[in-house]
């Protein structure tokens, strides 16, 4: 039911555009900058109406403030850090609902890459959108909190339908794949894919979304056995 338009911005983030068509309603998730979101939503006819923020860096934020004062949208953002966030309209946590024209989305928190971090899950859409949170073959740098956190991280996805859409917000696939090569390298789900991303790279195309079945059998966080070893993992990784 829903349309998604991903907008590549920067040097590797990903900006999301879903529109809702029976409503009209249309939400931006994490842009990064303005002038190409705004710039897409008039190639396509449709209206800005909202902003969804998964955390508060500021290559997921930096355009909130110019999108809303073009369009007048209003911008939900993760509570935990809504301090961090000046332009917040509506501050949501664990177990909220945002709606998009009648789609529903359920906020769940997924700290780790930030104390505040969530994700937003369409049950009905078979779609989730990450952050930074889960990457193809790889997760977000722990920078604000622990291993344990992103395990369950992992965990808690993992669970979801494998047929699931997972929009990340960075282009970082081939990065991941060759570091998971080195934890996996007899892994020839993980062999096969990597294949298929070096192709889609050497094209210019994008990695994402992936889907969770894809990463239960090639991400080395998410199929990581114990929180010490993602901690291992994420070392290594960012040593890498």
């Amino acid at each position: 039911m829903i349309e998604v338009v991903r907008i590549p911005v920067l040097s590797d983030n990903y900006v999301w555009l879903v529109h809702e068509p029976d409503s009209g309603e249309t939400t931006v998730i994490d842009p990064a900058v303005a002038d190409p979101v705004l710039a897409e939503v008039v190639k396509h006819g449709w209206q800005i109406t909202q902003i969804w923020n998964t955390h508060w860096h500021p290559d997921h934020t930096g355009g909130n403030a110019a999108i809303k004062a073009a369009t007048g949208c209003t911008v939900t953002a993760p509570a935990a850090e809504a301090g961090r966030i000046p332009t917040l309209d509506r501050a949501v946590g664990e177990g909220d609902i945002v709606c998009l024209g009648e789609i529903e989305a359920e906020v769940i928190e997924v700290p780790a890459h930030t104390a505040g971090h969530i994700a937003y899950l369409l049950p009905s859409e078979c779609a989730a959108f990450v952050g930074d949170t889960l990457f193809a073959m790889g997760c977000g740098r722990l920078f604000e909190g622990t291993p344990a956190q992103m395990h369950a991280n992992m965990q808690r996805l993992a669970a979801l339908p494998p047929d699931t859409l997972v929009y990340c917000a960075h282009e970082y696939t081939l990065a991941n794949g060759r570091f998971a090569l080195t934890v996996e390298p007899d892994n020839r789900a993980l062999v096969e894919r990597m294949a298929e991303v070096e192709a889609l790279r050497a094209r210019g195309e994008a990695t994402v979304p992936t889907t969770i079945a894809l990463e239960r059998a090639t991400n080395p966080f998410m199929r990581a056995g114990s929180v010490e070893e993602l901690a291992k993992r994420r070392a290594a990784k960012d040593a890498f």
